[in-house]
Parts: structure tokens; sequence; C-alpha cells
């Protein structure tokens, strides 16, 4: 248990029975007879809900401490995706609330952390960019002859806007939270 005042972004905890994810916790300081509070945004883990909560800042919480495991991605089925324990070969389960916004940037074979409570798999660790390759783009443009981006299709069927130089073949780091290209990946460092 720990006082309310201590929850940071990050911190799972359980509260009116069920895991949460704290997304961003606020201490606000106050005079008069309202007193300080603490303000969570949290996820609910099982179902990917946001809430919006408060507590005073002497509150008790329940922090829960979620095991980390390294995973492969294996596939889905409809809203379903499943994940397997390279060592054990243990498979899996997980609702699309617990993997978005990672979900479509899934590929087989793909290695993820999964967190687990109690034997239980809750959520996945995303990470902040994924590497996926360009299947088709369109020539790029000159200089000077409009925008300085076009639309590009992914391997895993996402269109992104990238810069005129991408062509087929590139791979990308593409930012998974809001889909947005980043960079280009050099797979040859020799090659320009």
């Amino acid at each position: 248990m720990i006082p309310a005042s201590e929850l940071r972004a990050g911190t799972a905890f359980r509260h009116g029975g069920e895991l949460l994810l704290a997304t961003d916790a606020e201490y606000r300081v106050a005079a008069g007879k309202f007193g300080s509070l603490v303000f969570v945004k949290a996820k609910v883990l099982k179902t990917g809900h946001l809430k919006e909560l408060r507590f005073h800042p002497d509150d008790k919480i329940e922090d829960v401490e979620l095991e980390r495991r390294p995973m492969e991605y294996l596939y889905a089925d409809g809203d379903a995706f499943t994940f397997m324990d390279p060592e054990s070969f243990e498979q899996v389960s997980l609702a699309r609330a617990a993997i978005a916004p990672l979900d479509r940037f899934l590929q087989p074979g793909m290695r993820i952390p999964v967190e687990f409570d109690a034997g239980e798999p809750v959520r996945v660790v995303a990470p902040e960019a994924v590497e996926l390759k360009v299947v088709a783009a369109p020539p790029g443009l000159k200089e000077h002859e409009g925008t300085p981006f076009k639309t590009v299709v992914l391997e895993n069927g996402m269109e992104i806007l990238a810069p005129q130089f991408i062509k087929e073949g590139d791979h990308v780091r593409v930012e998974v939270a809001t889909g947005k290209y980043l960079e280009r990946v050099r797979k040859d460092p020799r090659k320009p």
C-alpha cells in the first residue's frame, strides 16, 4: 500500500476491484477547507477504458507489481491476440484493449514484453516506435513541385505520410502512439 501522493504515471494499482494503470497523476495543493488532492488519469487494463479519479494525499492505494516477460506474437483471431513464451512455449491471449495502440503494428514473430498479474496477462508494453517495410510508394516529386510528403503503404497495410525520397522497399520507423513517420532505417550502413 502506498499513499495516493506517491502515484505516478506508469504505476499499476488496484481500485474498486479493477486493475488500473496510471497514465497521469497530479498533486494539487489547495488552501482552505477542500485541502490538497491527487488527480489521477488511469486506464482500466482489462477493458482499456479511461477513468479520472481523485484521492486525498493520505489515502492508501494498493499498488501492484506486474511481472514482465518477453513474448512472441503469433496471430490474431478476431479481437484476441495470441502470444507465446519462447522458452516454455506457453500461449496466452489478450483482448484488443490490452494491445492498443500496438495492434495495427503487430507482425508474426515480433517479440514484445507482456505484463502479467498473478499469472494472467494484462497488457502489452508497446515500444515507442516500430520498423516497417514500405510496400508501395509513388515516385517522388522534384524539388519545388508541391508538398514535401507523399502517401506510402506499409507492410501492415497502413498508409502514412512520408518524405518524397522514401521508395518501395525502404524500411521506416513509425511512432506507435500517433502512426507518424519518424525516419528512414538504413539496413546497410555502406549504402546511401
